[in-house]
């Protein structure tokens, strides 16, 4: 039996939540019938798709309580069930349907990666709650205002707030309110990762029971993701071995055809980006698709553009559609597409079309068209952006029709052909953190990495340094950077620069445009024009911190794959009523990361801190072998990132001459390093001390160690400073995405003079490329 059930109620949100399983190792398989049947072993993840997101509420309850109530149900130790992240669809027919069986429902609606929050049981957008955006603009009813109004009349609702989730508390609150006898509904708050990662370790504590109840945990891709993360991989069982299961490897290029069943705007600017990228597309009036009789030419037309070797995408060609008719045209470019794919070009099962569908409801109606069963998830190339592999051989790219930058489809075409050329689909398990394929940039693959370069402090030397890095000879080579700032201020920077740039506004990363010269800024417009240069300001400190939130945001949604930071100023940032210590708190506030490390880099070092910005005595005390053992993992893991296989990193002591034998210090190293290094080692991580910090930096300057590791804060600057400040870099480790920034401040004194060094922002961009994954890897 499947150690994990999922029922989802619309395709892409199955392919979403499925990849997020097989991408840690696990066996995984999406169902496009019965739970209890359509397969011959037993994965460690199955994934039944109801298809019930459109259908009567009844209809949705019942097909729900038959996953549940099934023998794959019965044997799997987690049963978890997808919910869209707006709210659309059956949610509370289909819990409702869940108490009925005698469960237990906790609900954990919230998507950070997407911006999009439960707080005080209410849903929000970006900010705004849900009800008061036009999210639901194509849906026939209204948005909820508050969860519990989906949930009608049944079980008990209770709600856990995020003061409950964050006080370590959670585990015995769902198991105090849901032991009351009766099966209970528990809404759950949440804001962050780590908000959700608390729920999931709060019911992997309870093993998913509480009261003699099964607990199923409801839950978007955001939730599906952090709870595959805390399962063991070793459940595994071999999945290579049996993951091609009679698909064979790959058989060459094949015609690729899209069906874009999204009326979003942002599928239509997806869409634009794959005909730019040499896609025919076939805009289809709604009249058109009213009646199947009425499309037989455009069948014909398809077909003939797949038969001379192009691609091709079918939508519908209005902005706006009719919800009362927004049935019948997605099944009737359901049917126009499959019949498509499977027309005179397809003269047998290697000719036949691999597909890109945008919108659950086009992606099933296509793959129920063609007989399409049963599917594995190979790889996904934004969040909720998923290649699969389906049972007749075709591979099949999908994503839900809100999700994704302008690059999405053209990410997941490149993956499709990367697939198919490198004869991988024979594996069909992507080992966790190898990269799968590159964006594609018009016709061309582009692996570049999208950096969100954050402005800093606009009254120190921030401007400028942010356009000398980005008017070097390299700028754009590695990466494709967006700056978040201010464009007013940055003219003024290139002017005390006596340099040329083109500075022009976009409003988000896929409207940039990456030419020698050019600046692509996305500008909060937060600084007034006569800000003077060189002084401690709030409004300054203000624009810095939402510069900050605001690449966060990107990086967490998948539009940039890494950071670079020019300096911002801590008093600025406290006059603002920002009270962090720093450029590092304020990052892992914002991506809900709860411990990161610094790491200083030279051309002649790196170094990693256990502790920063903390005084000595309260550092020492810190100091613990959970926390090196950590540091050293995350260290270790960055230096993989930048191309290191296997890095050799030297631990500094805490006393001198490390301790020498017991007679400086009172045994620190013995306590609090050397547990640490000597579980490092048996798991294969080089790391060797407790060393001398004179002599572990001597070492490391003529090429002994890749990476040293600081105990404290003055014990890893001091050396970086002298060994290359002017080239040096603070990179964050630890977050989601990768973060670099100069090693050095907002330079009041010489703000706006023009005679700032560029240089270390120039290497911070450059060190953000090499350690950030191509946005399809990402």
């Amino acid at each position: 039996m499947a150690a994990v059930l999922i029922q989802a109620d619309d395709f892409s949100g199955a392919a979403e939540v499925g990849q997020c399983f097989a991408a840690q190792g696990l066996d995984t398989r999406l169902l496009l019938s019965p739970a209890d049947g359509g397969t011959e072993y037993a994965p460690d993840v199955l994934v039944v798709d109801t298809h019930s997101r459109a259908v009567a509420p009844d209809v949705a309850a019942a097909a729900s309580a038959a996953v549940f109530s099934s023998a794959a149900a019965d044997g799997a130790a987690i049963l978890f069930k997808k919910i869209d992240s707006l709210w659309r669809g059956n949610v509370g027919p289909e819990l409702t349907a869940l108490s009925a069986l005698g469960h237990h429902a906790v609900v954990a609606g919230a998507l950070p990666q997407l911006n999009r929050t439960v707080v005080g049981g209410r849903p929000f957008a970006d900010g705004v709650r849900l009800d008061g955006t036009d999210l639901w603009r194509a849906e026939s009813a209204a948005p909820p205002a508050e969860i519990a109004q989906l949930l009608g009349p049944g079980p008990a609702v209770q709600l856990a707030g995020l003061s409950t989730v964050r006080s370590g508390g959670l585990p015995g609150f769902l198991s105090d309110v849901l032991s009351r006898g009766a099966p209970a509904t528990v809404i759950v708050d949440g804001e962050t990762p780590a908000d959700l990662e608390a729920v999931a370790d709060a019911l992997l504590d309870l093993d998913f029971r509480a009261g003699g109840r099964r607990i199923v945990l409801a839950g978007t891709g955001g939730m599906a993701l952090l709870l595959a993360e805390k399962l063991d991989s070793s459940s595994a069982r071999n999945a290579q071995k049996r993951g091609s299961r009679g698909i064979t490897a790959a058989d060459g290029p094949r015609t690729v055809l899209a069906a874009v069943g999204s009326a979003s705007a942002k599928a239509a600017a997806q869409l634009r980006n794959l005909e730019a990228g040499g896609f025919t597309a076939l805009r289809i009036a709604p009249d058109e698709l009213q009646h199947p009789q009425d499309f037989h030419s455009r069948l014909r037309e398809a077909q003939q553009l797949l038969a001379a070797g192009g691609p091709a995408a079918l939508t519908v060609g209005a902005a706006v559609v009719n919800p009362d008719e927004s049935g019948t045209i997605v099944r009737n470019l359901a049917r126009l597409a499959a019949g498509a794919a499977t027309g005179p070009q397809a003269a047998g099962p290697a000719s036949a079309s691999d597909l890109i569908l945008t919108g659950g409801e086009t992606a099933r109606e296509v793959l129920d068209a063609l007989g399409i069963r049963s599917l594995t998830p190979l790889a996904s190339v934004q969040h909720g952006a998923v290649v699969s592999l389906s049972d007749d051989g075709r591979l099949v790219g999908t994503k839900p029709g809100s999700f994704g930058d302008s690059d999405a489809l053209v990410q997941l075409y490149s993956a499709i052909k990367d697939l198919r050329s490198s004869n991988s689909i024979s594996h069909p398990f992507h080992t966790p953190g190898a990269p799968m394929t590159s964006a594609v940039n018009a016709t061309d693959q582009d692996a570049r990495p999208f950096i969100a370069v954050t402005m800093g402090d606009g009254s120190g030397v921030g401007p400028e340094v942010t356009v000398g890095a980005l008017l070097d000879q390299n700028a754009y080579r590695d990466c494709r950077p967006v700056v978040i700032g201010d464009v007013h201020r940055l003219q003024l920077g290139a002017k005390a620069l006596g340099v040329e740039a083109n500075i022009v506004e976009v409003e988000t990363v896929g409207d940039a445009v990456f030419d020698a010269g050019r600046i692509n800024v996305i500008d909060p417009k937060l600084l007034s024009a006569d800000l003077p240069w060189g002084q401690v300001s709030a409004e300054a400190g203000n624009a810095a911190y939402h510069y900050i939130r605001i690449a966060c945001e990107l990086g967490m949604g998948g539009q940039v794959q890494g950071i670079c930071t020019a300096p911002l100023n801590k008093a600025a940032l406290h006059k603002a009523g920002h009270i962090y210590p720093g450029h590092t708190e304020l990052l892992a506030h914002f991506m809900g990361v709860e411990e990161v490390s610094m790491m200083l880099s030279t051309p002649k070092v790196k170094v990693i801190h256990v502790t920063t910005h903390i005084g000595l005595i309260d550092a020492i005390n810190k100091i613990e072998p959970g926390l090196v053992e950590r540091t050293v993992r995350r260290g270790h893991g960055a230096m993989q990132r930048a191309g290191i296989a296997t890095p050799k990193i030297g631990v500094c002591a805490i006393n001198p001459h490390a301790g020498e034998n017991g007679l400086f210090g009172y045994g620190e190293e013995a306590e609090k390093i050397t547990p640490a290094i000597e579980k490092l080692q048996a798991d294969g991580i080089d790391a060797r001390g407790p060393l001398p910090a004179d002599t572990a930096f001597f070492l490391a300057g003529r090429g002994d160690y890749d990476l040293i590791v600081a105990m404290y804060h003055d014990q890893g600057h001091g050396p970086i400073k002298v060994l290359g400040i002017e080239a040096g870099v603070n990179i964050t480790v630890g977050l989601p995405v990768i973060r670099t920034s100069v090693d050095h401040g907002t330079a009041f004194d010489i703000a706006g003079k023009g005679i700032v060094d560029v240089r270390s922002m120039i290497e911070a961009l450059r060190q953000a490329a090499e350690m950030s994954p191509s946005p399809a890897a990402a």
